[in-house]
């Protein structure tokens, strides 16, 4: 459990870096919440017993892939696919598996992306590679997901007809709203760079001087004139 819990602290070190990076370099942060978790060791045998696996840590290594898991939240569509790439192009993170339910959701309407990637943890006396799992997906993806886990653990899994028919529809709902959202986003990000444009002095038909820049020169110029 120590080395699935460094492993956690490690992935969240870099997620972090990504998010102040790309604030930095883009002025928009597209991660809005990271949640992170480890399951129970009650839980992880529950979970071999369920599937009828050998209890062994050998057992739990290969086939339980969600000991450590984090969750990352955004804002839109797009957000997802991005973080997901800039993860996966981590020097010394290895790609395991990568299941796209957004693409193509779960017959419930369940949508997300999901990664599991092996982290290098350095103890003191060897390089353990462990598993994390990562999912990343919208505010709306991740209400809908809260809704449907807490309506099952009511019902202990056997939900009525009718509420199953009502949670599809809200899933349908849920996409419509994301898919507006980054309409509005793209239209907003297009509209930015034409004003970025426009900010634009040209001074002959090959060079561009920034507005900034120039105000900024004028400022340092004329201060040099008065001294």
């Amino acid at each position: 459990m120590m080395s699935y819990k460094f492993a956690l602290d490690e992935l969240n070190t870099k997620i972090d870096i990504l998010k102040q990076e790309f604030q930095y370099m883009h002025e928009y942060n597209p991660i809005e919440h990271v949640k992170s978790r480890l399951k129970s060791p009650e839980s992880i045998l529950k979970k071999l017993n369920k599937k009828g696996l050998e209890i062994s840590f050998s057992s739990i290594k290969e086939n339980i892939k969600d000991i450590a898991g984090i969750r990352i939240t955004c804002s839109f569509l797009s957000d997802i696919y991005e973080i997901a790439e800039m993860l996966q192009k981590q020097q010394d993170i290895k790609v395991v598996s990568v299941k796209d339910y957004i693409k193509n959701p779960k017959e419930n309407g369940y949508k997300s992306l999901h990664l599991i990637l092996q982290i290098p943890v350095f103890m003191s006396d060897r390089v353990e590679d462990v598993g994390v799992e990562v999912q990343i997906r919208t505010i709306a993806m991740d209400f809908w997901a809260s809704l449907e886990h807490k309506i099952y653990y009511k019902y202990n899994g056997k939900v009525p007809e009718t509420l199953v028919n009502e949670l599809k529809t809200a899933a349908y709902t849920a996409n419509s709203l994301d898919r507006k959202m980054e309409a509005i986003h793209k239209e907003m990000a297009l509209i930015k760079e034409t004003n970025s444009n426009e900010d634009q002095l040209k001074i002959d038909e090959n060079n561009i001087i920034p507005s900034d820049l120039l105000k900024n020169l004028s400022i340092r110029l004329n201060g040099i004139t008065k001294e």
